[in-house]
Parts: C-alpha cells; sequence; structure tokens
C-alpha cells in the first residue's frame, strides 16, 4: 500500500506494466508429440531386440567396475572383458541349472501338496466359515428359486421336446505327432530364452570393447558443442550407475540370502528357489518383495496341515523387509532412488506394457539411467523434470511461489530441509534474498498488488520468527550415495566448503558496547521489501552476539531522520535489494545518517550484485561508506571485524585510574550531543 500511495504523489503517470499474455501451444507442440509416439511404437514393435541390448547395457554398468579392476591388474582390456563375460555367464548358467533342479523338485511333490490343500479346504467347510458359505448360499438358492417361478411360462406356452430322440455322441481323437513335431515342441520354448541370452552376451563384449567408442558417439549427438563438460558429465554418470546398480544388486541378493535361510529354517520347500525369485522380485519397486511372498506362502499352505508354517513365512517378509528397505538401504546408497514415486509407478506400468514381464524387472534400473542422464546433460534435462523426486522449481523459485501462494508452512518445511545442509546466513544468501529479488523484480514490473507485498512480507516476517531457534552454524551432514549419483558436477550445497562465519569470535569475546541492544542500526531501504532483507541481516546479527535494532525506510527518511533516536550506536548496516538506475537516493540516505550519526560506520548491503548501476567499483566507493557487502556472510564479517577494531583499540585501564576520554567522546560531550 506504501509504494501505491508514492505513485499517487508522482508527478508524472505511472507506466504501466508491459506484461506479455501467456502463450498458446501451436505447431511446435506437435512435433514433440509425433516424435514421443514414434518412440513408444519402436520400443514396442522392437522389443525383442530392444530388451537383449537393455539388458547388455545394465550388465556392462554393473561391470565395469570389475573389469576396472582387472585392468589395474595389467591384464588389458580385451582379457579383462573375456574373464568378466565368462564369470557372468557362469554364473548365470549355475542359477538357471539351480533354478531348474528346485523347479523339477517341486513338481514331484504337487500330487501331495494338493491332498493336504484339499483336507484344508475340508476342514474349512466343516467349520465356521463353512456354515457362513451354506447360509450364504441357501439364501441365494432361494433368491433364483422366487425368480424363476415369478418367470416360469405356461406349460401350453413351451415348446415340446421331440421325444425318442438321443443326442449323438462324437469323439475328436489327434493324430499321432511325428519325431520332428515331437522334437519342436519340446526344444521351441528353450530355444527362445537361448537366443536372447546369446544376443545379450553378444551385445555385452561389444558394448565393453568398444566402451569409449559408444562415449564419443553419444557425445557427438547430444553434446558436441561442449565436449568437455560433456565427456566429464557422462564418464561421471557412468561411473556412478555402475557403483549403483552393483551395490543395488549385492542388497537384493544379500536379501534372497536371508529370505532363503529362514525359509530353510521354517521348513518351506525349495528355499533356494524362492531366495533367487525374491531377489529378482526385488527389482521391482514398492510392491516386488510382498508379491515375492505369495507363492512361499501358498507352499507353507499346502506342506503344513496347520497354519504355524504359513504365519512363521508371513512374519519374515514382514520383517526382513521393512529392515532391509528402512534401515540398510539408507546406510548403504540412502533410500531413494532418485526418481518420484509417481513416476516409479508409471515407469513400472509404461515398461511392462511394452516389454512384459522383463519390462517389469527392467523398469527402475532403466528409468534411473534416464534421470542420470538427464541430471548430467542439459539436453536431456527434461528427463530429469519428468522422473526425478528434485522439485520442478529451484528453491529460490519454489521461496518465492510459496510466498506468492500465502503458504508459509511448506516454505517453513523447504527452509527445515535446506538447514540440514546449510547454515542459516547460507540459506539466506542462497535462496531467501534471491526469492525476495524476485519478487521485487514483480513489483518494479507491477504484476505485484499492494496486497500480494504485504503478503509477502508478513510471511517472511512469520519465516524469520520460526527460525530464530537456529544458530547460524554449518550442520555437520554427509551427503548418501545416491545423493552424490544425482547431482549434476557442478552442483554443489552452499555451504559445503566453508563454515558458516569463519573465525568468528564467540558472543562472550565482543566488547560490552557491541553487544548492547542497537549497537548496530538495521536500516531498510526504499524498496517494498528492503525491511524483510533487514530483518534478516539484524537476526543473523544476533546470532554472533551484536546487539542489533532495526529501522524501517520512514525513521530515517528526510521527515524522519530528525526524530530517530540513535543512543549508543557503532554500525549502520543499510539494506538494499535492487537499485534501478542511478543510486543516487542511497547515496541522500548515507548523508543524512552520516549527519545524524558521524560517529558510526557506515555498510550498505547490496544484496542485487547483479546490478549494471553497482557493477563498477567507483561506483560503489561513490556512496560514501566504510564497507559495501552483497552478501549477509561479508555484512556479518564486517560488523564483527569492526567489533574486534574497537576492542583492539580500547585504552588500557590501570586499577586506581580513570580511563582516558577518546577525541571522539570530547567532541560529543562539548556540542551537547550523546557520546
Amino acid at each position: 500500500m506504501a509504494s501505491e500511495s508514492r505513485n499517487q504523489g508522482s508527478l508524472l503517470p505511472r507506466r504501466p506494466a508491459r506484461v506479455h499474455p501467456a502463450e498458446t501451444p501451436g505447431d511446435g507442440v506437435a512435433a514433440p508429440l509425433l516424435i514421443c509416439a514414434l518412440v513408444v511404437a519402436g520400443l514396442y514393435l522392437g522389443r525383442d531386440i530392444l530388451i537383449p541390448i537393455a539388458i547388455a547395457l545394465l550388465l556392462s554398468f554393473v561391470l565395469s567396475p570389475f573389469i576396472g579392476l582387472l585392468r589395474k591388474l595389467k591384464l588389458g582390456r580385451l582379457l579383462s572383458v573375456g574373464i568378466a563375460v565368462l564369470t557372468t555367464i557362469g554364473l548365470v548358467a549355475l542359477l538357471a541349472g539351480i533354478i531348474g533342479m528346485q523347479l523339477a523338485d517341486l513338481s514331484s511333490g504337487l500330487p501331495r501338496y494338493q491332498r493336504t490343500v484339499e483336507q484344508k479346504v475340508e476342514n474349512l467347510k466343516q467349520g465356521p466359515l463353512g456354515d457362513a458359505a451354506g447360509y450364504l448360499r441357501s439364501i441365494g438358492q432361494r433368491i433364483h428359486t422366487a425368480t424363476s417361478e415369478s418367470k416360469e411360462e405356461p406349460a401350453a406356452a413351451r415348446p415340446s421336446e421331440p421325444a425318442g430322440e438321443k443326442p449323438l455322441v462324437v469323439e475328436v481323437q489327434q493324430r499321432a505327432m511325428t519325431p520332428l513335431e515331437l522334437v519342436e515342441k519340446v526344444v521351441a520354448p528353450v530355444l527362445s530364452p537361448l537366443a536372447t541370452t546369446g544376443i545379450v552376451f553378444v551385445v555385452l563384449i561389444f558394448i565393453l570393447v568398444q566402451r569409449e567408442d559408444l562415449r564419443d558417439r553419444m557425445i557427438r549427438l547430444i553434446g558436441s558443442r561442449d565436449l568437455h563438460r560433456t565427456t566429464v558429465a557422462m564418464d561421471d554418470a557412468a561411473r556412478r550407475l555402475g557403483r549403483f546398480f552393483l551395490v543395488q544388486l549385492g542388497l537384493n541378493a544379500g536379501f534372497g540370502l536371508v529370505i532363503g535361510t529362514g525359509l530353510w529354517l521354517i521348513g518351506v520347500p525349495n528355499p533356494i528357489l524362492w531366495g533367487i525369485f525374491s531377489a529378482l522380485m526385488r527389482f521391482v519397486p514398492y510392491v516386488g518383495a510382498f508379491l515375492s511372498a505369495l507363492l512361499p506362502l501358498a507352499l507353507a499352505a499346502a506342506v503344513d496341515p496347520g497354519w504355524n508354517m504359513v504365519l512363521a513365512t508371513a512374519l519374515l517378509f514382514i520383517v526382513i523387509e521393512p529392515v532391509v528397505g528402512h534401515f540398510i538401504e539408507p546406510l548403504v546408497y540412502g533410500h531413494s532412488t532418485g526418481l518420484s514415486p509417481f513416476a516409479v509407478l508409471v515407469a513400472a506400468l509404461v515398461w511392462t506394457w511394452l516389454w512384459g514381464p522383463v519390462g517389469l524387472l527392467l523398469a527402475t534400473p532403466l528409468t534411473v539411467c534416464l534421470v542420470v542422464l538427464g541430471r548430467h546433460v542439459e539436453a536431456l534435462e527434461f528427463l530429469d523434470v519428468l522422473f526425478g523426486d528434485r522439485p520442478a522449481l529451484t528453491p529460490v523459485e519454489n521461496f518465492y511461489q510459496r510466498m506468492l501462494a500465502d503458504d508459509p508452512d511448506e516454505a517453513h518445511e523447504l527452509a527445515e530441509a535446506i538447514l540440514a545442509e546449510c547454515s542459516l546466513s547460507s540459506y539466506y544468501d542462497e535462496v531467501a534474498i534471491k526469492g525476495l529479488q524476485l519478487a521485487a523484480a514483480d513489483a518494479r514490473r507491477g504484476v505485484l498488488t499492494g496486497e500480494q507485498l504485504e503478503r509477502i512480507r508478513t510471511a517472511i516476517s512469520g519465516l524469520v520468527h520460526d527460525l530464530s531457534d537456529r544458530d547460524d552454524v554449518t550442520p555437520d551432514s554427509t551427503p548418501t550415495l545416491a545423493g552424490r549419483l544425482l547431482r549434476r558436477p557442478s552442483e554443489e550445497v552452499p555451504c559445503a566448503a566453508e563454515p558458516a562465519v569463519p573465525d568468528a569470535p564467540s558472543p562472550e569475546a565482543l566488547p560490552e558496547a557491541w553487544r548492547r541492544e542497537g549497537a548496530v542500526l538495521c536500516v531498510a531501504g526504499r524498496g517494498p521489501l528492503d525491511e524483510a532483507a533487514s530483518l534478516m541481516m539484524a537476526q543473523i546479527l544476533g546470532k554472533h552476539g551484536l546487539g542489533t535494532r532495526l529501522v524501517p525506510f520512514e525513521a530515517v527518511s528526510r521527515e524522519g531522520i530528525g526524530s530517530l533516536e540513535v543512543g549508543d550506536v557503532r554500525m549502520i548496516c543499510i539494506s538494499c535489494l535492487e537499485i534501478v538506475g542511478t543510486p543516487a537516493h542511497l547515496r541522500y540516505l548515507v548523508q543524512r545518517l552520516r549527519r545524524r550519526l558521524p560517529e558510526a560506520r557506515m555498510l550498505v548491503g547490496l544484496w542485487s550484485s547483479d546490478d549494471a548501476a553497482l557493477r563498477d567499483p567507483a561506483a560503489r566507493t561513490a556512496l560514501g561508506t566504510d564497507h559495501t557487502t552483497t552478501t549477509l556472510r561479508e555484512g556479518v564479517e564486517a560488523c564483527l571485524a569492526a567489533a574486534r577494531d574497537d576492542a583492539a583499540a580500547a585504552p588500557v585501564v590501570r586499577p586506581g585510574t580513570a580511563p582516558r576520554p577518546i577525541p571522539a567522546q570530547v567532541a560529543a560531550l562539548t556540542e551537547g550531543a550523546p557520546a
């Protein structure tokens, strides 16, 4: 409202803001949709070839660390690749043999399991469940009888059936299969998996041998304009993906081992088969581990005449899966795979529709590959936006959007998440101040109403008040493997490299005069949101033991500067979010404060360091201040340095003697002004 009153009092009419209307989607949308449709059609129609290639690609990520270890032993590329591929073939053949033997053993006991299941069904029929089923069945029969009687036609209206005619019995006999047909029926189901396996290992060998060549071709396709950055990003993504998939494979294998051992102790037949099945199903997100429990539960019910084995099997899965998912995974590579929950669900449905059960198992690894590429390759960033678990908006944009939406609670939740890795001053510098700059820019363009500005000011005041119990220190946090995997190479935590304020003295070490209330006068500029920035500055200074007092712009204007209560002010901190054009009004504000407080030091916080009017160092010097800073941290460091200088320059008082007044105190007393 204050900005509106100033505009109304101006002699020149306010220039209307030029806000372009939102563009409507036109022909530019058709091309991406067509490309997307072609990609989906290609994935579906080419699944017989693409599935082996995808499996080979994922195996290449898993085998890359092993091949790198072999090459460190001076074995050479071809020999290292051969050893890794032969080892993988041996493991796959061993697993296939074990699964085949377990299935054969399971099939031999099916008649015995069938009798146990039939006995349990009979017991259930004779118990309360059978009585309830019979009661419901009798009700259904009565309803059916009543309905049929009401719709029964008279006997005269029914067509007469021919008497004496008997149905003709037809018997169909299949002809005996020839030896060639018999071989085809037996061998055909085995040929398809063997052919797929062969294609997988052939493609895997070529990928591992020509890894650098394939990498260069990918760089040429998606990032040839910045070869250095794209090369580093691709190598980093491949290395981290290999480590990530290897850890995930080991964790799922450990889960299957524990399940198999537990089922063996319980007495469920074929525990090795169910352990392998559980390890594979755990690649299915969220529900895979629990779906893998259905078959062991059914087998336990078929083996045990009672229900103890079923309950023990259910308890095993109910205990092991949460322990692995909520305790072991966060310790190993972080609970999140970097995908949003909705993206995981959609990816599972889409890949299952495209490639069947194999697509369900590969859904999460393939989508993780796409997200990592999106976070490391600028041309594929849309994949990160669609499937990644990071917010679509940056923290700065999210902060401003929450302020606009009048949702300070979510802004506070976002602040708590950032403060888990950053100090309070870093959060204010990197998020809150930059969010205020976005708001100030919109206010300058005229797209924010006075009511919206007031709402933003109120929300920020509440946020600063909610964060008043936090100290300005850098938390000790270590990023997880998943966080390191899915972070761009140039993406760093704002406060990870240095503490909040380096070499900050303890509050008790500061001079008493600097700890009194009002020792540092925090003055807001004339912008509509400068007072919010000044409030953050005052809070950070208070965290480091300096006494502060917040002063609005009206109190230091031409009309209000004369009645300003100065007290024992040691330093003045002026906060300005942005300055448009020449900073003349800021220079006049500094002059007024100089005349009112000649002994106080002056600091101007120019939080919009990108402003063209302030890029020239001479322009900053012309302001006439002692310090000019662009971040809250620099402002705090300047105030603490001034306090240390005062402490070092203080006269030494011997016992029994009075302190000698400094010249500034003498001048102040002679002029009748407070010292």
